[in-house]
């Protein structure tokens, strides 16, 4: 079983990631100002995209964040629905998931 403090290293590792292509993102999206029709068009379609990879990674920022959450309140690795213990082949694809594989939605 992986240790809980090897988990958190990684759920922050991943966290500090997301931020920093997040804030990547929000600078891509501010730097378009084109005055050409077409090449603001070629841009917008382009900004729909790192849009959706930037809404993306915010809700795995929150995913992340609430696992952390239950590392410190000392919950992680329980399924927040039955109370089970969270297979260890699943939180090593889905480290902040909050429930077990019966139970996920």
């Amino acid at each position: 079983m992986t240790p809980i403090a090897t988990r958190k290293a990684q759920l922050e590792d991943r966290l500090n990631h997301l931020t920093a292509r997040l804030n990547t993102i929000g600078t891509e999206l501010d730097t378009h100002n084109s005055r050409d029709w077409e090449e603001l068009a070629t841009e917008r379609e382009a900004d729909e995209a790192l849009e959706a990879i930037g809404n993306s990674g915010k809700q795995e920022i929150r995913m992340i964040e609430a696992a952390l959450r239950r590392i410190e309140d000392g919950e992680y690795g329980f399924c927040a629905t039955c109370g089970k213990e969270i297979a260890e082949a699943r939180l090593d694809l889905l480290p902040y998931t909050p429930f077990c594989s019966s139970c996920a939605p």
